[in-house]
């Protein structure tokens, strides 16, 4: 009992004895933790600036890949001044790849014959101009997919794109069967318009992605300008949607917008009334 006791009292002792050791040390455990959380601090600020200068600076991530690709491939060495030399278009991905030019070609010269017709078609001022706005910016893209072809050695030529077809013909459809000055025309060719820049956006940024597997950084930057481009076309038209058009649309209500449902509603009521008369 009597070492149990002592031992209690010695126990007892031993941090009476090491008060003040271990007041410093713990003193300079919380300056230390206070120092790590200043730094901690500092490094989340210096973070979240750098993200913030890294996200203003890029605009879409295609694009911050396009920029890197150009600096990864600032050391590579070149023939000439095209990249066409090294471009045979021999494998199947080459193959594949010229082809999607081809198309996406097609696409921007039939885009440029449907936008016309739509900018006469459209309604508000604001679409309108939208629209003119887009077909100068598609007459940008006919030329710069030209210089794609060129860095590659290869003619500008087209392939018939079935996608546009469809969609240019829907147009048509829209048009004939939306009565002219009404909102409902006007989101129906918005609607119509994002189809075309959606399909656009996925070939370019497929394409994007094609030549900087192959190395060919010149065609990826002109094809990366495009993507970027079409993506604001996008964010425009919905913008333009969503701000006005489609509110003035819905209530436009049974102001027989779209034809057939008013010829719809006349032969339903002319049936009720033919069911009356037989009642009768």
């Amino acid at each position: 009992m009597k070492q149990s006791s002592t031992a209690r009292s010695t126990r007892g002792r031993k941090p009476a004895s090491n008060n003040g050791t271990s007041a410093n040390k713990n003193g300079s455990r919380q300056s230390g933790a206070r120092e790590g959380n200043s730094q901690r601090g500092n490094n989340m600020s210096s973070s979240g600036s750098t993200t913030a200068s890294r996200e203003g600076s890029s605009k879409t991530r295609s694009g911050r890949e396009s920029s890197q690709t150009k600096s990864s491939g600032m050391g590579s060495s070149r023939a000439g001044s095209h990249e066409g030399a090294s471009f045979e278009g021999s494998s199947h991905l080459e193959k594949f790849f010229l082809d999607q030019l081809h198309d996406i070609y097609y696409a921007e010269q039939k885009i440029t014959q449907s936008l016309p017709k739509m900018q006469k078609a459209a309604t508000t001022e604001e679409l309108k101009e939208a629209f003119e706005d887009h077909l100068h910016q598609t007459q940008r893209h006919v030329k710069r997919l030209e210089k794609v072809f060129e860095t590659l050695g290869r003619k500008a030529e087209g392939k018939k794109c079935e996608a546009i077809e469809g969609i240019s013909r829907e147009v048509e459809s829209i048009i004939e069967e939306t009565e002219e000055g009404s909102m409902t025309r006007d989101a129906a060719l918005i609607i119509a318009a994002q189809k075309v820049e959606h399909y656009e956006i996925a070939t370019y940024g497929g394409l994007v992605q094609l030549a900087i597997t192959m190395q060919l950084h010149d065609a990826a930057d002109l094809l990366d300008k495009t993507l970027v481009e079409e993506e604001d076309t996008d964010a425009r038209l919905t913008e333009i949607a969503e701000n006005d058009i489609n509110l003035r649309a819905e209530h436009e209500g049974d102001h027989d917008a779209w034809s057939g449902e008013g010829s719809e509603k006349e032969g339903s009521s002319e049936g009720s009334e033919e069911e009356d008369d037989e009642t009768t």
